[in-house]
């Protein structure tokens, strides 16, 4: 059955399935081409009449994962350049303002869409929470630094798309008044720096980081892709000389230089920079409630189906302690929790806690508010009070996921967590498999819906005694400061 629905520029006509609304493919800017390329985030036209809302929209300019990524997290490519559009999925008549979720997609700022059938939405409007998902420019047309256009374009794309949920939900049935944002990996980077952007002030009221810590460079450090790539080109390091590319050969040169990088490995690519405008260099502490965490083995996504965990010998393993600068005595605390392991999983271990855990610890900390002798990873005190008057600072939430995937001994690698979370494990079976537990995702499911609806997920909030959620199966349990003497390795 369709259904339309007014939003500011226009009627869109949706479809209802099992009393769940899904309105598909919404543009919440103009199309960033044409007089729009490079620039910030332009308002959409008005239309005329009813446009249909019932097939995805175009998606971002990108190359798909090169192999073996690709077959474990396959892209869509949906040509078009209407890319700056959103998805909901929305209860039908429910009779009152729900909770909305907004999701921002994952894949190192260059890959990556809201049309993947692993992000479907139709749970979390099942529970009662209206879920939108939103594309935005991926590489060098959303985040490429260039003297002569506006940085970070795609964090002004998706602060567009949370200004038109604020000025459209409510006629989806959602409260633009109870907004959390939501993402993994690059989202979740990109969340981070949403937080302290006095652009996105009041556009959300929670945030969950999946598996992404706070991360930005320098513009000097960000303009470096942008010149390799001129270089390859043979064109000015500007945006005027890159929109004389055509765009087919724009992709290709930038998957050549930044194709085969990964955030364990590292390599060229694009990063959030600091601009004094979007994302300042003196940010104020973030005052949402914040829900965070990663996976246990984030690193095997990378290490084990390229086979780099079984070639990782103790030679590369010192060379990468070098240039890494990590210390001796970080990697003989490594090897002595783990006797047995492969110096690949050793390098790959530390990785993930210096990349992502150690990080996403020092955020949860920073946000303490007793103030704060004992509220770093060496110390112990006391829960933090409320503050003066009665009102209480913002809570934050720490979890880990630590169920293993049998496919190719990923284990619990990176990207593995978002099946659960959707409680879609269907779309998700080319990481975690066939057999993956359905009580799992039940729980962690719904740890996400109670965040979104009361700031809640079910556990003690971040205190210095550290507790953090560890979801597993059979067993999801609350850890107090799980492997803390590794992380202290690191101060």
């Amino acid at each position: 059955m369709d259904i339309i629905t007014a939003t500011r520029h226009g009627k869109v006509r949706g479809r209802v399935d099992r009393s769940i609304a899904s309105y598909l493919g919404i543009p919440y800017a103009a199309a960033p081409f044409g007089v729009h390329r490079f620039r910030a985030p332009a308002p959409v036209e008005p239309w005329e009449g009813i446009r249909d809302a019932l097939e995805f929209g175009p998606t971002a300019p990108q190359r798909p994962y090169r192999p073996p990524l690709d077959r474990l997290i396959p892209d869509v490519d949906i040509p078009g350049e209407e890319c700056l559009n959103l998805n909901i999925w929305a209860p039908q008549a429910v009779g009152r303002p729900l909770p909305v979720l907004v999701w921002i997609h994952g894949g190192s700022l260059r890959n990556g869409s809201a049309a993947m059938p692993l992000y479907d939405g139709r749970a979390f409007a099942r529970d009662g929470v209206v879920l939108v998902s939103v594309n935005y420019r991926l590489g060098v047309e959303g985040f490429g630094v260039f003297p002569d256009a506006p940085d970070n374009r795609g964090l002004l794309d998706q602060i567009a798309a949370l200004t038109w949920v604020r000025d459209n939900i409510a006629g989806f049935g959602g409260d633009p008044g109870c907004v959390t944002v939501c993402g993994e990996s690059a989202g979740a980077i990109s969340i981070a720096a949403l937080l302290t952007s006095p652009r996105a002030a009041g556009l959300f009221q929670r945030a969950i980081l999946q598996s992404g810590p706070p991360h930005t460079v320098t513009r000097a450090g960000g303009a470096k892709t942008v010149r390799a790539m001129a270089k390859a080109l043979r064109v000015p390091a500007t945006a005027e000389g890159f929109a004389g590319v055509d765009r087919e050969r724009l992709l290709d040169v930038q998957d050549e230089l930044v194709g085969r990088a990964d955030p364990v490995s590292g390599g060229p690519g694009f990063h959030i920079v600091v601009d004094d405008d979007v994302v300042p260099a003196d940010p104020p502490p973030p005052s949402v409630d914040l829900l965070l965490g990663c996976n246990r083995e984030e690193y095997r996504l990378w290490f084990v189906p390229s086979g780099a965990v079984e070639r990782v010998s103790r030679l590369t393993l010192r060379l990468a302690l070098l240039k890494f600068r990590i210390p001796g005595r970080v990697a003989r605390l490594y090897r002595a929790g783990r006797p047995d392991a492969r110096p690949g999983v050793i390098l790959g271990e530390m990785a993930t806690d210096l990349l992502l855990r150690g990080p996403l610890n020092r955020l949860a900390d920073s946000r303490l508010t007793d103030s704060l002798p004992g509220a770093s990873l060496s110390g112990d005190s006391r829960p933090s009070d409320p503050l003066p008057g009665g009102s209480r600072p913002a809570r934050t939430f720490f979890y880990e996921f630590a169920w293993r995937s049998p496919v190719l001994g990923l284990g619990a690698c990176h990207a593995l967590e978002i099946g659960f979370v959707f409680d879609n494990l269907r779309h998700g079976e080319a990481l975690s498999g066939p057999d993956a537990p359905q009580p799992l995702a039940d729980v962690m499911h719904r740890a996400w819906v109670d965040f979104a609806t009361s700031g809640d997920p079910g556990w003690t909030p971040w205190d210095t005694r550290r507790p953090v959620r560890v979801f597993d199966h059979p067993g999801t349990s609350t850890v107090l400061a799980p492997r803390q003497e590794e992380l202290r390795a690191w101060l």
